[in-house]
């Protein structure tokens, strides 16, 4: 059994009184008490449980955060910000991944409730509202991450989704494509219908005719993207897209590997195709893959700060941070390229 605050008062002769004044407050212990507490500690090996001391006195160190989709390595680079915040304040993260299920989102929200977390991020799938007005009436700071606050009840942090859509689409419209295929889904998530949202204003804004048509998927995975590309394959040729916009770069390199595998079309000589979030894989692609960058570490980090300043003064205003979002252009989607890449064919 671990060793008591009991045990070291037992050992050092005193009352526990005295050995949590040693312990919190020995300018008002006699140097005599400090010495012989001091003795047990170290005889007995006393490891102080500061945690628990900081739960009881109402300031807790663990801080929830729920992401909607933990395969997505954005998410992750996302968390990893937030964790290396949190260490400057002696915080740790406690994590739950969603799956993008409305039921496990509620799980970890009652989870972290229980723990008495000092504060929440959260990248909801669902609507949390209601649920984060509760967690904000029993002391629990929430900050909605990858999500804008559209009320402004709370704070956000947050890349401009329907800026990157837009970028996104401009940059295929500028290298000649004129049937631009979005590819996306589900479109109960805010930031998949933000980037719809700025891909059609693009084409709207085009000075030619420019196509977007949507392309479902149930989800934003590298399987999705696969069978999404086998869609667009089984078609006519006369119906493909010369581009794709992937919701997510999960999704751009399910695409990537059905067009590669099929061989008919060549990326991007006879196809572009662009993602969203510039995760470390899309460099390091077969074809190296264009996408939309958002600053994932500093999303996290930001996020944890308003966190824990919130948790420390209930009075503050919620702030919406935005960032706003970089075009990074690589093969997958340069003007008619030719070369090793668009030879890329399947065997």
């Amino acid at each position: 059994m671990p060793v008591s605050i009991r045990d070291v008062a037992v050992r050092a002769g005193v009352s526990v009184g005295t050995v949590s004044n040693v312990l919190n407050r020995p300018d008002e212990v006699s140097a005599d008490s400090v010495d012989r507490v001091s003795r047990a500690i170290e005889e007995l090996g006393y490891v102080r449980n500061d945690a628990a001391r900081k739960l009881r006195a109402g300031v807790s160190t663990t801080v929830g955060f729920v992401v909607l989709d933990g395969q997505n390595p954005f998410y992750n680079e996302v968390v990893r910000g937030a964790e290396d915040e949190a260490t400057k304040h002696g915080i740790a993260i406690l994590y739950g991944n969603t799956d993008e299920d409305i039921g496990r989102e509620k799980l970890y929200l009652d989870l972290f409730e229980e723990q008495q977390v000092r504060g929440l991020l959260i990248a909801p799938y669902g609507d949390v509202t209601a649920r984060l007005q509760r967690l904000r009436a029993r002391g629990i700071a929430a900050v909605l991450v990858d999500r804008f606050s559209g009320d402004g009840r709370f704070s956000s942090v947050s890349v401009d989704s329907v800026v990157g859509g837009r970028m996104a689409v401009e940059h295929l419209i500028e290298g000649g494509r004129r049937r631009i295929a979005f590819v996306g889904g589900p479109f109960d998530i805010r930031q998949v219908t933000d980037r719809l949202a700025g891909a059609r204003v693009a084409a709207e804004n085009a000075n030619t005719s420019v196509e977007v048509e949507v392309v479902a998927t149930a989800a934003m995975t590298v399987e999705d993207g696969v069978a999404a590309g086998a869609r667009i394959l089984a078609r006519p040729r006369r119906e493909w897209p010369d581009a794709l916009f992937a919701a997510n770069d999960l999704l751009a390199l399910g695409l990537l590997q059905s067009l590669v595998v099929d061989g008919r079309m060549l990326v991007p000589h006879d196809i572009a195709i662009i993602g969203f979030d510039d995760i470390a894989f899309a460099a390091a692609a077969a074809v190296p893959l264009s996408s939309i960058r958002q600053p994932s570490r500093m999303i996290g980090r930001t996020a944890l700060r308003i966190v824990l300043e919130e948790a420390s003064d209930s009075e503050s205003l919620a702030r919406q941070t935005v960032f706003q979002p970089e075009l990074v252009v690589r093969a997958s989607s340069r003007q008619h390229e030719r070369g090793p890449y668009s030879s890329l064919r399947g065997t």
